[in-house]
């Protein structure tokens, strides 16, 4: 986890400055754009390629691997000449995509191997609270980094971390998840499986063509209302993009000489929200010895995004930076119980589960870039970010009927 968040940290200081890089590389704003378009596609595409990858290779494999390949595709950038500039973005948007969404799955889907079934949810609380912990120091450091000494000096430390996250994946005494072929017999098992009326087919009679369902699917079938907890996943993607498009502009409406001292703060105190959450998910598991299981991502979803429509409405400063930490608090309750839940799935079909998200939340999010961007043209941030996130509350309402309904209906000991 140290190096997951140090690698972070090395993540969060290259959005800052890969963005400008490409500004100032191609004097083009529409340039950032395509370069984030192509780095969320390339992620899209590794979701969907996850399932299948880690049923071949070991989780501890492609985790060291995609880090390793995100420090080369950096040191290419570092040492590309003025006229393959361009060629190395390219190269460094589809790896830094699609191997960041490829290390993700990986870890999250093998994280009960690592520390047993028991454990899951205080080594997910901790996984987050180091990612927020690096995405301050990224975002707060990417400016002095940047003005100090340089893209070329950012781009050598985001190397460095990616470096040291593949060594300390190297280091971990597990095969992080097992190989694939006992995975893909579980999963082919469920996938595969036949209609009764094509098994009793008579003698001489031609045989049926077997229908091979997606192991995506029926990893989505494997608990009740799991599809409609990705679909929300997917829905709370598209109104993080709102969010985050719509707090520079409300910052510059605020103070337009100093834009970024809103923006800063307000995600400085997200994080602090988001660790305090972390905390107490932690006391909360070792005193009851249970885990925040689905209800906790439905009631999360929505205090979040009640949170972030609030931040919009023009409140005192005071007033915002508790909504902020709300809003961080939800955020860590939400991320925490949404992952332990998934994990709950068996081996086999895990690891197509988080694959299957991963593609869900990149294109919730990637949709979410573009049309609120344009959105944002014509209308005010509150607007955006309200409609947005009330969809995400909406759907949010309707799993909690949902799971609440299941809860019912289920016998004790096997209830969701």
């Amino acid at each position: 986890m140290t190096g997951y968040a140090i690698s972070s940290y090395g993540t969060f200081l290259n959005m800052v400055a890969l963005n400008l890089f490409v500004y100032e590389t191609t004097g083009r704003a529409l340039a950032m754009g395509l370069f984030m378009a192509v780095r969320l596609g390339s992620g899209f595409a590794a979701g969907l390629a996850a399932g299948g990858l880690l049923a071949r290779f070991t989780a501890k494999s492609v985790m060291l691997w995609t880090n390793i390949a995100q420090a080369a595709v950096m040191l290419l950038l570092v040492f590309a000449p003025d006229g393959l500039r361009t060629a190395a973005l390219v190269a460094v948007s589809v790896v830094v995509g699609s191997c960041g969404t490829l290390f993700m799955v990986s870890l999250r889907s093998s994280i009960p191997e690592m520390v047993g079934e028991d454990r899951r949810s205080w080594a997910n609380s901790l996984s987050i609270t180091g990612r927020s912990l690096a995405m301050v120091a990224g975002f707060a450091s990417a400016g002095v980094v940047v003005s100090l000494v340089g893209y070329t000096a950012a781009f050598v430390v985001d190397m460095a971390t990616f470096a040291v996250c593949a060594v300390t994946v190297g280091l971990l005494p597990i095969a992080g998840g097992g190989r694939g072929k006992p995975a893909r017999a579980d999963a082919e098992a469920g996938a595969e499986a036949e209609p009764e009326a094509e098994a009793e087919a008579e003698p001489g009679s031609p045989r049926p063509a077997r229908r091979r369902m997606p192991v995506a699917l029926v990893a989505l079938a494997a608990a009740p209302g799991l599809g409609l907890m990705v679909a929300l996943r997917g829905v709370d993607a598209l109104g993080s993009s709102s969010h985050n498009a719509a707090l520079p502009v409300y910052s510059s409406e605020l103070d337009s000489s100093h834009p970024a001292v809103f923006v800063s703060a307000f995600w400085c105190l997200w994080a602090l929200g988001n660790i305090v959450a972390q905390q107490l998910i932690q006391r909360y598991g070792r005193r009851t010895g249970r885990t925040v299981g689905a209800l906790g991502f439905g009631y999360g979803t929505c205090l979040m995004s009640g949170a972030f429509i609030l931040a919009f409405a023009g409140f005192p400063l005071v007033a915002t930076a508790v909504i902020a930490l709300v809003a961080g608090a939800a955020d860590g309750l939400t991320e925490v119980s949404y992952t332990s839940h998934l994990q709950t799935l068996p081996a086999g079909l895990r690891a197509h589960a988080f694959g299957l998200s991963a593609t869900v939340e990149n294109l919730g999010f990637g949709a979410g870039m573009i049309t609120v961007a344009a959105a944002l043209d014509r209308f005010s941030p509150l607007t955006v970010v309200g409609w947005s996130h009330g969809v995400a509350l909406l759907v949010a309402v309707v799993f909690l009927i949902r799971v609440t309904g299941l809860r019912r209906t289920a016998p004790g000991p096997t209830v969701p």
